[in-house]
């Protein structure tokens, strides 16, 4: 600050008519000008300090991954689009899609041997910041990745985060190359950190809520609180979990992973308003019960830029009026895309707006392979 003042000094000096007390009153008002703006930044530093210090010391019990991108498995037609399209000269900064996968397991394996209950592409905009949802149904009969055929959850328990990504790129064409995952145990965490949710519970819905809390609570060994009205109301980490998991009102899995993205676009919402103390509390608490593939710095990325998010689509794939309902022969009652090369357009369309799609050879020999597994099987 004296070099400062210093350089004022030198840049307006002393008038004729200027007493040495008239300058010493100058000095101090322009002292106590900056003295404000000086504050507020001692102040940022130490809150981006213990930003990324919260962050650091919560990423200690961090489950992170180092994908190998040799073991993802991109469709060669989008690779050659993606490699392209970074060679034109563009201002845009484009897309990055993530997947977003919860498993239920009790012991805290986030890797492969467990299914993932839920499977969700978050994509993002980078330009405008808007996010679209879109679930991929966990018993939708698809390529595992590995030219093998069954329910699509299958390829978390069999290769993990890998093989799951692997999964959504081969039937989808998409260029996903990395993911979150988290145990119910975390999804708890991250609501009770952030105060709760806002969501709104109907009269079917309230006792199968209660019922899977009453079963999570004697897994888990502590006490819930039963939802007793229906209507909108601020549901805890165990309400909000039980919420996420019903699947025997109308509408059965199709709604129960609608219920699954409602959660996260209320947990935005929330976000979108906490503070950084909030926000500290939020990662500490969640981070030791996710595995991962993002790094410190994106972590600290995402909470920098999380007021400037907007959810702005949520879908489930298949779509509607692309999918049917089958028992494959012991592989049980699936999810049959009517389509899968449909599905395909209008998921780009969705996602990227982009018009007349055309999906790569691979999806296309997928779609052919679905439709000859399963015609013996769909209703005639």
């Amino acid at each position: 600050m004296d070099e400062q003042t210093q350089n004022s000094q030198t840049e307006n000096p002393q008038s004729p008519g200027d007493t040495d007390e008239s300058v010493l009153g100058k000095k101090k008002r322009k002292f106590s000008y900056n003295i404000p703006l000086f504050i507020i930044e001692v102040v940022v530093l130490f809150i981006a300090i213990g930003v990324l210090y919260v962050v650091t010391v919560a990423t200690k019990d961090l489950k992170r991954t180092n994908m190998d991108m040799d073991t993802i498995g991109i469709n060669e037609e989008v690779a050659d689009t993606k490699v392209e399209k970074k060679e034109e000269e563009t201002k845009s900064k484009g897309y990055r899609n993530i997947a977003l996968f919860g498993v239920d397991d009790r012991e805290g394996n986030l890797g492969k041997g467990t299914r993932s209950d839920t499977i969700i592409i978050a994509s993002i905009n980078l330009d405008t910041n808007e996010i679209k949802l879109v679930s991929v149904y966990r018993d939708t009969y698809l390529n595992l990745g590995n030219d093998s055929y069954n329910k699509c959850n299958a390829a978390y328990a069999k290769g993990g985060p890998e093989q799951a990504i692997t999964m959504l790129n081969t039937n989808l064409d998409l260029d996903i190359t990395d993911y979150v995952t988290v145990g119910f145990g975390g999804l708890i965490d991250a609501v009770d950190a952030l105060g709760g949710i806002e969501m709104e519970i109907t009269e079917s819905e309230i006792t199968h809520l209660n019922n899977y809390q009453l079963c999570m609570s004697e897994e888990m060994g502590v006490d819930y609180i039963p939802v007793i009205q229906p209507g909108k109301q601020i549901l805890n980490g165990m309400q909000a979990t039980a919420y996420c998991r019903i699947r025997y009102t109308k509408g059965d899995d199709f709604r129960r992973a609608e219920r699954q993205r409602d959660v996260l676009g209320a947990m935005m919402i929330k976000a979108k308003g906490a503070s950084l103390t909030t926000l500290n509390s939020v990662v500490t608490a969640v981070l030791p019960s996710i595995s991962t593939s993002l790094n410190v710095s994106e972590i600290l990325g995402v909470l920098g830029t999380v007021v400037d998010y907007n959810l702005v689509e949520s879908e489930g794939l298949p779509f509607s009026d692309e999918r049917t309902l089958a028992r494959i022969g012991s592989t049980g009652e699936c999810i049959i895309p009517a389509d899968l090369e449909e599905n395909v357009v209008r998921l780009h369309e969705l996602l990227y707006e982009e018009k007349n799609y055309i999906p790569s050879k691979e999806v296309s020999n997928i779609s052919n392979e679905i439709k000859e597994l399963t015609k013996d099987y769909l209703p005639k």
